[in-house]
């Protein structure tokens, strides 16, 4: 068992460089399948989620070739194999297989993906959207038969802006015959990076990053590449970290504009932020201001900077409330952060915070990947020793998170048992 321990209450200087999007890298992955040539993407983050993607793509006999961050993937001997619980439940991001497959081959068999436990995940719209496109979908003992004789474009409207929904729906009807229109479609920057990938291999799609996406169907797609834009939920946790324990830190390769909605939030904290071209640079201060914090699609507050902003909240003068409004379970680490000292009040999908608390170390466990990262940021700052279980999470999504911290001053590490 592999366990993080942490010393906290060491301040924190230098750079710590932001590495590719997670969730863009696991959708170009698939994504590189649907091409009819070679594909390169670059600045591949190197995280536990990317490896399981790679186990799919070798079952389906495609041929990878990674060299540091640089990952070459060529699919002309591709076997539609069936992709098995083993594979698919690793992680959520399995379920783009479904619209690369359907895209290229007309047809997939897939188990139901995994992921953390953050609440109902349906994939309904999913499925509705394949539906729509002219695919017939059969369920057996939580395998997905999903096939179709052609698949022809048409008008698709989403119940809600679902990044997962869009991005698989778009793969789909790539190829399909015809024009696509998805309309709500979530606008997420994650969306924007496939859709420039796809478009680099020769597709047509227009309207990434605003709640109109149309694809026009083509048949061929041919040699190209990609780079992965950084990690905004990563930079996001940083910058957290930076404001309660920051001494001139610097979170560099970041695009400003992806984190607008924290920023946001951030100065009105008053939290001093010093923004320089392509980074910022963070230190802690004192007395920051309560806020409150509804999470929603982009560009709204990110759920995944939630977890980690209530560890900050708890550093806050007064009362702040952060209410999750996409996710029904994702207050899992609130116990742990009260078994430190934190002092937090759960009212339906609504965390109450009340600061300035001191936090003391003790033993938590990750419920999921960005309860684990507000775990590893409260130790940080916490008195004592803490100890988390559970690290698998953290590294599905977090590359060298352990070697970017120690680079800064934080005493922390992975111990095996």
């Amino acid at each position: 068992m592999r366990k993080i321990v942490i010393n906290g209450g060491h301040k924190l200087s230098g750079i710590i460089p932001i590495s590719g999007a997670k969730n863009s890298a696991v959708a170009l992955l698939p994504a590189s399948i649907l091409c009819d040539e070679e594909t390169t993407i670059y600045n591949v983050p190197d995280i536990s989620d990317k490896n399981a993607l790679i186990e799919i793509l070798k079952l389906l006999k495609v041929e990878i070739t990674q060299q540091d961050s640089e990952i070459n993937i060529n699919p002309h001997n591709l076997e539609n194999t069936v992709i098995s619980e083993q594979y698919s439940t690793k992680l959520r991001a399995s379920y783009y297989f479904m619209g690369a497959l359907l895209g290229k081959e007309k047809s997939v068999t897939i188990s139901f993906p995994g992921g953390c436990d953050i609440g109902q995940r349906k994939i309904d719209l999913h499925l509705k959207g394949f539906e729509s496109l002219g695919a017939t979908i059969k369920e057996i003992n939580g395998e997905y038969h999903i096939e179709a004789n052609e698949l022809k474009g048409c008008d698709i409207y989403l119940d809600i802006a679902s990044v997962g929904a869009t991005i698989n729906i778009m793969l789909a009807s790539t190829k399909a015959k015809g024009i696509t229109h998805i309309y709500n479609a979530a606008k997420e920057p994650e969306i924007v990076n496939v859709a420039t990938f796809l478009n680099n291999m020769g597709a047509k799609v227009s309207g990434a990053g605003t709640s109109v996406i149309t694809i026009e169907g083509v048949k061929y797609l041919h040699k190209a590449m990609i780079e992965v834009i950084p990690d905004r939920i990563e930079a996001g946790t940083y910058l957290i970290l930076g404001a309660m324990l920051g001494e001139n830190l610097t979170i560099s390769n970041i695009i400003e504009e992806h984190l607008a909605a924290l920023i946001s939030k951030m100065k009105e904290m008053q939290i001093p932020l010093i923004n320089k071209s392509n980074k910022i640079q963070i230190s802690s201060s004192k007395n920051y201001k309560t806020i409150n914090i509804t999470t929603l699609p982009y560009p709204g507050f990110p759920t995944d900077l939630a977890q980690p902003m209530t560890v900050l909240l708890t550093q806050c003068q007064g009362i702040s409330i952060l209410d999750e409004t996409l996710y029904t379970n994702r207050m899992g680490h609130i116990v742990y952060l009260k078994n430190m000292g934190a002092k937090i009040t759960i009212k339906n999908q609504s965390a109450i915070i009340e600061g300035p608390t001191n936090l003391y170390g003790t033993t938590v466990k990750a419920s999921d990947l960005r309860a684990g990262a507000s775990l590893i940021l409260a130790g940080l700052i916490a008195k004592g020793t803490t100890t988390i279980l559970n690290i698998e999470h953290i590294l599905r999504g977090y590359e060298k998170i352990i070697e970017k911290l120690q680079n800064v001053g934080a005493d922390i590490k992975i111990i095996e048992e």
